[in-house]
């Protein structure tokens, strides 16, 4: 079928992007589910900084490319061999198809796959393949979702059913802002009741780090943010205490207000800067949680006896230590108690052709979570 993509071509636009447009808005062929396969008529896309690091080259995907990972939409039709999922169904992506079968996936780590991510990395879908093309020439899938379009195929692998009553803007979260966010608290730290955390970047994954903070029953969450907006978000949303990242003495206001440091410390800006405050706020025989994605050029140094003599712990998160099929319908059950305010993170809504202007947003931190409306 024909359909309506965002399309990049390079990377490293000129900023803003409202004039330099890197995405084209273009027609583009998208073929059929193969075996395993899904096609989803897609109702909602979020932009997320792993769209925008491809976008300004931070980070080195194969092009062209359409872009978007975080969406919800509707299954269109079904490949050979999909059983478990009907045309109608409602559906969340996932951004790491998990294969099921190597190391990673059979310990109960699908965010891990080795297959998902190679195939990720290649730009193809989990089983090597594509099925977008501009004329006789393929063009790569992003994650193995390339959620920005009308429609996407995608892996059985790609998808999660959820609850048909969830408002599609606000399930496309789910996909990558709140399994990201809320993962990284509740998955890979486990945080305990009582304990004390600071959340480092308050972008929609990190306000989602301060929600799954309140709801693990955290006593004390300290945001920590450049933005004093996105710091009384914050405060909405569960945060007890507000630090500015501007300040120089921001890892050392932390600590006084935990008392010698944060028990758990979360970092989802995705810069070093941002990981080196993460770290420092950090208490002694505490735990630092890294969920950000910075360019893979970028280096961290530490000094490395801490780790040792303070008992200290430095752990990555991606895709915050989630088993989609089993944290989605978890986290929409949170959102529709009441208790995972999820929606409180959406400020824009946008057609596909003003994509370009939403990418322009982060750099100005007036956006926190955007959604393309189809």
């Amino acid at each position: 079928m024909r359909i309506k993509a965002a399309v990049l071509r390079q990377s490293g636009a000129s900023v803003p992007y409202a004039q330099s447009r890197p995405l084209e808005i273009a027609e583009i062929d998208l073929r059929p589910p193969g075996h395993g396969e899904v096609t989803v008529r897609i109702k909602a896309a979020g932009l997320c900084h792993s769209d925008l690091s491809v976008i300004n080259g931070d980070r080195a995907r194969p092009l062209p490319m359409v872009l978007g990972h975080e969406a919800a939409g509707v299954v269109e039709a079904l490949g050979e061999g999909v059983r478990d999922l009907a045309v109608g169904d409602h559906v969340v992506m996932v951004f790491v198809p998990s294969c099921g079968c190597c190391l990673p996936c059979a310990g109960g780590r699908p965010a891990l796959c080795e297959p998902g991510a190679a195939a990720n990395g290649a730009g193809t879908l989990l089983r090597g393949d594509r099925r977008l093309y501009l004329g006789a020439h393929a063009v790569n899938h992003h994650l193995g979702v390339s959620a920005f379009a009308e429609c996407a195929t995608v892996s059985r692998e790609s998808c999660v059913k959820i609850d048909p009553s969830l408002p599609f803007e606000h399930a496309a979260l789910f996909g990558c802002a709140v399994l990201t966010g809320m993962g990284a608290v509740v998955n890979t730290a486990r945080v305990p009741p009582g304990s004390s955390v600071a959340v480092v970047g308050l972008g929609g994954v990190g306000l989602c780090s301060v929600m799954g903070a309140q709801v693990s029953g955290a006593r004390q969450i300290v945001a920590v943010d450049l933005s004093e907006d996105k710091l009384r978000t914050a405060r909405e949303l569960g945060a007890t205490h507000c630090v500015n990242a501007s300040d120089p003495d921001a890892a050392d206001h932390v600590r006084e207000l935990t008392g010698g440091g944060a028990e758990y410390v979360f970092e989802l800006a995705g810069s070093i800067p941002a990981l080196e405050l993460a770290y420092r706020a950090t208490a002694r025989g505490g735990m630092t949680v890294t969920g950000g994605l910075p360019p893979p050029d970028r280096y961290l140094s530490l000094q490395a006896v801490g780790l040792v003599a303070e008992e200290r712990t430095l752990k990555g998160s991606y895709i915050g230590t989630c088993v989609p099929k089993r944290d989605i319908p978890n986290f929409v059950s949170l959102f529709q108690s009441g208790r995972l305010p999820v929606d409180k993170l959406l400020t824009h809504r946008l057609a596909l052709d003003d994509i370009n202007a939403g990418f322009d947003r982060p750099r100005d931190g007036s956006a926190i979570r955007q959604v393309v409306l189809f």
